[in-house]
């Protein structure tokens, strides 16, 4: 009974250590896209979670041909839902979505290139033009205090 305990207390342990590292690496990211907001605009004052949910849920309406024929109304949750540490569905596709949450999703901005390749292409995609490195900090700040997933 007692080598059972120790087991289950090691195995909880190590899964919450990566989920921790994970988090701290997604803060050294959001970190690192504040210092570049900085370098870019001087009165940059740091990371907002508040504005990087408002980016988050801003629509913005794609085109599809001219202006008289606008598209679709688009949002980051338009896919990832309004609560990023649920599952999400892409709008077209249909396909699953891991939530976005580095507290829930711990394989979420582990690494700085597959983040950067995310966002370039998504941004292009929803925005319509490269996110600001301060739209990338303060959404991966608003991402870090979505702990909870929706109660089904």
């Amino acid at each position: 009974m007692k080598v059972t305990k120790y087991m289950l207390f090691a195995l909880l342990s190590v899964s919450s250590v990566s989920v921790y590292a994970d988090v701290v690496t997604a803060q050294k990211i959001a970190d690192k896209y504040a210092a570049a907001a900085k370098a870019v605009d001087p009165s940059y004052v740091g990371l907002s979670a508040e504005e990087g949910k408002t980016f988050f849920n801003r629509e913005v309406i794609q085109f599809k041909g001219d202006v008289n024929n606008p598209g679709k109304a688009i949002a980051c949750a338009s896919c990832h839902t309004s609560n990023p540490a649920d599952p999400g569905k892409h709008i077209v596709t249909g396909k699953a979505i891991k939530p976005l949450s580095p507290v829930v999703n711990p394989k979420r901005f582990s690494s700085v290139k597959e983040v950067e390749k995310k966002f370039t292409k998504h941004c292009n995609e929803v925005v319509g033009s490269d996110c600001t490195p301060q739209e990338k900090g303060n959404y991966i700040a608003y991402l870090l205090t979505e702990k909870t997933p929706t109660a089904k």
